[in-house]
């Protein structure tokens, strides 16, 4: 259930627009911010405030990478592997990483602490390869990059 604050909040952008359907990217912004993902009752609930069908919701929640459809763990390490990224080890940045947490891309450690995914273009193809962890990008990594990153997030 989306809190009043966020339901309010939903109100306040789409006095914004024309028409509602606008208002969809910031009320899925809303509802990962409150809750760290995006449910299938949340996408329902957000659907009826906008007067969109369900589906609609689910096709924009799962269309952008920045949207989780799942619980995610304190830290979510967003790999791109893109082409610039692919080129430049991106891969080996993702093997990396799951030897180094023990999780495949898709899990989540069993302390809750990282969840590994792979995304598309971050948009920072001359420092790759790179990784996004909440809002910080981390560019040119190598392995001790990555250890020192993930040192710090502990």
């Amino acid at each position: 259930m989306l809190s009043e604050n966020a339901k309010k909040e939903i109100e306040r952008e789409m006095a914004k627009y024309p028409e509602k359907r606008a208002v969809i990217l910031a009320a899925l912004h809303l509802v990962q911010k409150e809750e760290g993902w995006i449910s299938q009752d949340a996408m329902e609930e957000v659907a009826s405030l906008l007067d969109l069908t369900p589906i609609e919701v689910r096709e924009v929640t799962s269309f952008y990478t920045m949207f989780n459809m799942r619980p995610v763990g304190n830290h979510h390490l967003q790999v791109c592997t893109n082409l610039s990224c692919a080129l430049m080890n991106g891969r080996g940045v993702v093997e990396y990483i799951q030897r180094k947490l023990g999780i495949e891309v898709g899990e989540t450690t069993g302390d809750e602490r990282f969840t590994l995914s792979t995304v598309e273009c971050l948009g920072s193809c001359g420092t790759a390869p790179m990784m996004q962890i909440g809002d910080d990008y981390h560019e040119n990594l190598s392995e001790p990059k990555i250890d020192s990153i993930l040192e710090t997030l502990k």
